[in-house]
Order: C-alpha cells, then structure tokens, then sequence
C-alpha cells in the first residue's frame, strides 16, 4: 500500500479533495511481516478481507484499486453499496492471455465506475477491451500510450509517467467529485495496494 505508485496516487487524490483509506490483504501483511514472497490469497479471502474494510468504514464509500485490487473491489462494489468503483490499470487478462478474460461480473455492475487504463497495457489494451462486454456503469478512461501503470511504452509517445499520472488524478478526482462526495467532505477513496494480478 505503500509503493511508490500508491503513495503518489494517495497524496494526489488527498491535495485534490478526496480523503484516501489504504490497506493490504492479508498476504501483502504477511510479507511485511515474514519478509518473504508469497503468493496472493484465494479470492474467497481477498472479497471477505474487502468487506471487513467496507464495514469498518461504513459510507459513503468509492471503492477502487490498483490491478487486482481494483479487480476485487468491483467484485464487491454492488454488494457492499459503494457510491462508486476506480480500477486502476484493470487486469482484464492474464499478460500475452486476452482469450482468458477476467471479465465475467463486468457486465452486470450496477455501480458507477471508472477505469483508467493505459492505451498499451498487456493486461488490457484499447483494442482487446474494446470487444469485452461491460456494463454501461463502466466507463474507461484511456491514457494515451501508458502501460499498467500508467508509465510511457514506446519511443515516440511524448508523454511523461508524470504527466500520464497527472491525468489519471485529475480523472478520478473529477468522477468522485461528480459523485456528489468529495465537495461535502465526505468522500472516502479507498484503494488496495498496488500488486500484480
């Protein structure tokens, strides 16, 4: 939760307006603790361990995370009564596997949504994703040239990873502000650390 690209998105959302709740499952917990590598837990675990935190917040509560976290959290979103849901860099497929997508609640999610997804993300491109059914609820913002994480891929993009997550901010801040939550004060982001799906 504490990476470099969650404590920038942190701090972004925060100077923006929206106040950020960040945590870790428990096996993210359980490296910081044991220091070794270990693998995500079952998604059985990953969901009760999102609704724990959903329920200790109480809302109004925007949901989101950074690829499998943003993943989980729109699992949970309808369930738990989020105001909304940002996925950031969703992890539509396994990378180099787009005929295996993670797309199969998708098309049924009630709650407003907002996916920021680099143009050339392996695990999610404008092309691929353009033939997945999503719901309407979803909408994608597409950063020109970025990767999963929103860093520049290819040589002639003139973008900046800066400049690239400033727009990702400016995006998301604008979607909970639209809300109706950030400008009463009581807009909560909460974001899942940022790990790989």
């Amino acid at each position: 939760m504490d990476s470099p690209f969650m404590e920038a998105f942190a701090l972004g959302l925060g100077s923006r307006g929206v106040r950020v709740v960040r945590f870790e499952f428990p096996y993210m917990a359980a490296r910081r603790d044991g220091g070794k590598h270990r693998p995500p837990d079952r998604v059985e675990v990953l969901l009760d361990h999102w609704r724990g935190v959903a329920r200790s917040l109480g809302s109004p509560l925007v949901v989101g995370g950074k690829s499998m976290g943003g993943r989980m959290a729109s699992m949970i979103a309808d369930e738990v009564g989020a105001r909304g849901v940002v996925c950031l860099g969703y992890p539509f497929h396994p990378v180099g596997k787009p005929e295996k997508p993670r797309i199969s609640h998708l098309a049924g999610l009630r709650t407003p949504a907002l996916f920021c997804q680099g143009s050339r993300d392996p695990m999610g491109d404008r092309e691929t994703v353009a033939g997945y059914p999503l719901s309407p609820a979803i909408r994608l913002h597409w950063i020109e040239g970025a990767g999963h994480s929103f860093e520049p891929k290819g040589r002639a993009t003139g973008r900046t990873a800066r400049g690239n997550m400033e727009e990702a901010l400016d995006t998301v801040a604008a979607f909970v502000h639209n809300l109706g939550m950030a400008e009463r004060g009581d807009g909560v982001e909460v974001l899942q650390g940022s790990q790989p799906a």
